[in-house]
């Protein structure tokens, strides 16, 4: 058993962190400091975003101070991270430096518009609450015409999102009258939507967008916009015109990461898949911000649900090794999303990332009892945590 009065510094205050940093500090006693580092002063759950977009929601629905976790005795400092050094656990933030017996990075991924030539002057996205907010503004005022919807690159968080963003915006055509004069069109570079679900899911989950009279267009990158003209260009030389765009925008590692030598050749930080270790001693990674191959050459999706079940195993395996309580778990690899289709209804996909000799999944087809279990899953997230 380690001796105590150890530190435990937490980067990031999303799912992931939250999760960590509450956890650690109910499981293990006072003598142990659990520090979380985040700039923003309150949480927002990014999965409704989809729903704020379209009105369904408002931002103060949606977003919670972090008091509570300050209460439960997480020290929480508020500022941006301006370096890290791995080798010695170290974090500088407003230029006093933190070191931690333990590092847990779960900064997520950084959106990047600005890498696509014209893409940010152009839309919005509803990956950011600002953007989200936007967008409901925006879709009130539209009334004719044509709505794309463009994944920009990849990889991207949430691999259903864009399906819902087009769904609901075509239901929310419907709900105004409009959507006889409103074409929607969804162009990704994907070969189709969530792939990693197996060929005939894939198909399945395209089906049902292309039932509500949605383009789908598989395999269409993004090379520039132009928002004088509301000309997108892609790389196979094809175009676009849209006259409302919403977009997914490219992720990646945020550049205090990358300064800090953490990224392998994926652009993101490579951990063990079980442990989330990193190369670094005692240097956790979890989320968004790592980058995990699977059996088939393509990487562990980013989204919520993966963070908080690798959270769960960090702690677990912290607390093991600093009282001895409990035995090692690793992460097993599973996954679950909610697939927003409109009109109060949802679908479901879960399975097995890790599964050999590739994923195995079931995708739900929509209905109304899996959106009300969304719904409920939002409010419970909420109020557990906050």
């Amino acid at each position: 058993m380690a001796s105590q009065s150890k530190t435990i510094v937490v980067l990031g205050g999303g799912i992931g962190g939250v999760v960590t940093a509450t956890e650690l500090r109910k499981q293990l006693s006072s003598e142990y400091r659990i520090v979380l580092i985040e700039r923003e002063t309150n949480y927002v759950f990014s999965p409704s975003f989809p729903w704020l977009m379209v009105g369904l929601r408002r931002a103060e629905n949606i977003s919670r101070s972090r008091d509570r976790l300050s209460k439960l005795g997480v020290e929480i400092i508020q500022g941006d991270i301006e370096k890290i050094d791995a080798e010695q656990r170290s974090v500088q933030v407003k230029g006093e430096s933190i070191t931690g017996d333990y590092l847990v990075i779960a900064l997520g991924a950084e959106m990047a518009p600005e890498t696509i030539p014209g893409l940010s002057e152009a839309g919005n996205t509803f990956y950011q609450l600002d953007g989200a907010e936007r967008l409901n503004e925006q879709r009130l005022k539209f009334t004719q015409g044509r709505i794309v919807v463009l994944v920009s690159s990849l990889p991207f968080k949430c691999p259903a999102a864009p399906l819902e963003a087009a769904l609901l915006l075509e239901h929310d055509c419907r709900k105004r009258n409009i959507r006889d004069n409103a074409q929607i069109d969804l162009y990704t570079p994907e070969l189709g939507p969530m792939s990693l679900s197996g060929k005939e899911n894939s198909r399945q989950l395209r089906k049902m967008v292309e039932a509500k009279g949605i383009g789908y267009h598989p395999e269409h990158a993004v090379k520039k916009v132009d928002p004088d003209k509301k000309i997108i260009h892609f790389a196979n030389d094809n175009t676009a015109e849209y006259d409302l765009l919403v977009y997914v925008p490219p992720h990646r590692a945020p550049k205090v990461v990358r300064d800090a030598g953490l990224v392998g050749e994926s652009g993101w930080i490579p951990v063990d898949k079980y442990s989330m270790a990193t190369k670094f001693p005692q240097v956790y990674a979890i989320g968004d911000v790592t980058g995990i191959k699977l059996s088939v050459g393509k990487p562990l999706p980013k989204a919520g649900v993966i963070a908080h079940g690798q959270a769960e195993v960090v702690v677990n395996n912290l607390i093991h090794e600093l009282t001895g309580k409990g035995s090692p778990k690793e992460f097993d690899g599973h996954g679950a999303c909610f697939i927003e289709s409109g009109g109060g209804k949802a679908g479901l996909g879960q399975g097995d990332f890790y599964a050999e000799p590739a994923p195995t999944m079931k995708v739900y087809k929509p209905g109304y009892l899996m959106h009300m279990g969304k719904v409920a899953f939002e409010k419970y997230w909420l109020y557990k945590w906050f």
